[in-house]
């Protein structure tokens, strides 16, 4: 398959370094990694054994032209490039595979072109981006994919196996929505906590109308250090037990033990950075639409009573704004 990676950060340059590496024809879609990946390729180092690749590499979609399959790893804060970024890409039978965090992606994609080609991919991978062309594969790497509309069709399942060749675990859903918030239970304690624990608990705990961002930020939380402090976890556990509440309250039917479960998983990935606490140490645009508030408004909706998911929205918009007021 012809396949154009857009978004080439930690998760578009693993599985498009992956599928590369099994012999499908893989073009990375790149900007300020472009001269490094055009003269050393992609490296993956992971304990299940490091590799490298020379992709195609462009810096412009219409250098690729058409493709079967288009696989989008965007930040979701960067959605509005896609208008441009993959109209050069798409044809009438190309399948548009959003990798992306959160909710709402395949509706965007959905408003650009028609939602029978567009489909969604849950990644449950431990993986960061250390340098241009080089990823550090920690742990997991499972995809769940299903259509943004209807049953699974054929090319579905043409795709996992597509995945499953190139060694990634891939399973296909019937129900993507439900898989969207089974991934929401991990992403919105790791994404969200690691971030607070820049404040202290004290911070988290403080009303949002007296909260304030201290000048200077202590370091940040990695998975390990939120699990091997009894307060911390505590706070996972509780945040995860509201999300799957109100994936309940939608008639997903998410089982609490998924808690569990996803915190159980969690202590094998050591100390390892989320995407969001990564966003924020760098000073970057945080996804808090798309992993955050779109949640809330939701339970909100549905009036779910969620404390601990509005308390930490509360704070991870005051860090956003009160970072962006230092910028300014």
């Amino acid at each position: 398959m012809k396949i154009a990676i857009v978004g080439c950060g930690a998760v578009g340059s693993y599985y498009g370094a992956m599928l590369s590496r099994a012999g499908q024809d893989v073009y990375f879609l790149l900007r300020s990694d472009y001269e490094a990946v055009r003269r050393g390729g992609v490296t993956v180092h992971s304990r299940g054994g490091s590799f490298e690749i020379r992709p195609h590499c462009a810096r412009f979609p219409a250098e690729i032209g058409t493709c079967d399959a288009v696989l989008v790893a965007l930040k979701a804060t960067a959605n509005l490039e896609l208008a441009h970024l993959l109209p050069p890409l798409v044809g009438p039978h190309t399948a548009i595979v959003t990798l992306q965090n959160g909710l709402g992606n395949e509706e965007q994609l959905a408003e650009l072109f028609p939602g029978a080609q567009v489909l969604g991919g849950l990644c449950f991978v431990c993986l960061n981006r250390v340098a241009p062309g080089v990823i550090h594969h920690l742990d997991h790497g499972r995809i769940v994919l299903g259509e943004f509309r209807g049953v699974p069709a054929l090319r579905t399942q043409e795709l996992a196996e597509m995945f499953g060749y190139a060694g990634v675990p891939c399973t296909v859903t019937d129900n993507l929505a439900q898989a969207h918030w089974e991934k929401l239970v991990w992403n919105i304690p790791f994404n969200g906590l690691g971030v607070v624990g820049a404040t202290g608990r004290e911070a988290f705990a403080a009303p949002a109308s007296t909260f304030r961002v201290p000048s200077v930020l202590a370091a940040c939380l990695t998975t390990d250090q939120l699990l091997d402090d009894p307060h911390w976890e505590q706070l996972v556990r509780e945040l995860m037990l509201e999300v799957i509440a109100v994936a309940n309250a939608l008639g997903l039917g998410v089982s609490e033990s998924l808690a569990e479960t996803q915190i159980e998983r969690t202590r094998t990935m050591g100390a390892y950075k989320a995407s969001t606490l990564l966003d924020f140490e760098r000073g970057l645009p945080l996804e808090l639409e798309s992993l955050f508030l779109k949640p809330l408004r939701q339970a909100q909706g549905r009036g779910v009573a969620t404390p601990r998911l509005a308390a930490l929205c509360a704070v991870l918009m005051e860090l956003d704004k009160g970072r962006r007021d230092l910028k300014s």
